[in-house]
């Protein structure tokens, strides 16, 4: 199907009740976009939208566990059936800055829990949302990554963490390349050390993160694909 001139275009951005992803819904909002807010638990969703919404922003909730096969289907069935279109999806959520555990000794569930969410939970949204992305006019995949997961600069820390990240990179190159003649980029972003739940304080202030997000998101039709990025610069491997 189309995308549809007659309505705003549409972002949709996972784990986004907190942190960097409610600050990117809320600078997609103010950009024009209809920004669909992600999370897990609705509850959670709908009041983080709350405070847009009465501000006057396009931002809707919407039920999305990037685990379940089912909740991502049924957002990608929505957003056909209502507006027809998505032109931007930011995999945005992310799971267990594990700085406990060491390679060695690493508990496996723990990295397949990681795995799970960081690199398989931002394939399969892509997956389900590529249809309505080729039919975009400017389409645009970003996936939030992090300098962890750079093989280059990879230490012992936070193995699992780092590992799903620089799956999800490797994930971003090859959707790139299979994308790229449909005029989709596809990029890894990394926000750097932002002051988050995940991030934990003395991080630089979220919008700062988000910043680095949205780059990505506004870049023009001939910028680049199936890079690695912060704040617009690239990132080794």
């Amino acid at each position: 199907m189309p995308a549809s001139p007659a309505h705003s275009p549409v972002a949709v951005v996972t784990g986004a009740n907190r942190g960097i992803g409610l600050e990117v819904v809320r600078r997609l909002a103010e950009s024009g976009y209809t920004a669909v807010l992600g999370s897990r638990d609705p509850a959670k969703g709908e009041a983080a939208a709350e405070p847009l919404i009465r501000a006057g922003l396009d931002v809707v909730p919407a039920a999305l566990d990037v685990d379940d096969d089912e909740t991502v289907t049924a957002l990608a069935r929505w957003l056909t059936a209502e507006y027809g279109r998505c032109d931007v999806l930011v995999n945005n959520a992310a799971i267990l800055y594990d700085t406990w555990q060491r390679p060695a000794t690493a508990d496996l569930d723990v990295v397949r829990r990681a795995l799970e969410t960081n690199l398989l939970g931002a394939w399969r949204t892509a997956q389900a949302l590529v249809p309505l992305l080729r039919d975009s006019p400017h389409p645009r995949i970003v996936n939030v990554s992090s300098g962890g997961g750079s093989i280059s600069g990879m230490g012992a820390g936070a193995p699992a963490y780092c590992v799903s990240k620089a799956a999800l990179n490797a994930s971003t190159r090859m959707l790139a390349a299979d994308l790229r003649g449909h005029g989709v980029l596809v990029n890894a972003v990394c926000p750097g050390w932002v002051a988050t739940d995940m991030g934990g304080p003395g991080g630089r202030p979220v919008a700062e993160g988000a910043r680095s997000v949205m780059w990505a998101v506004e870049l023009p039709d001939n910028g680049p694909t199936g890079g690695f990025f912060r704040d617009g610069r690239p990132l080794d491997w």
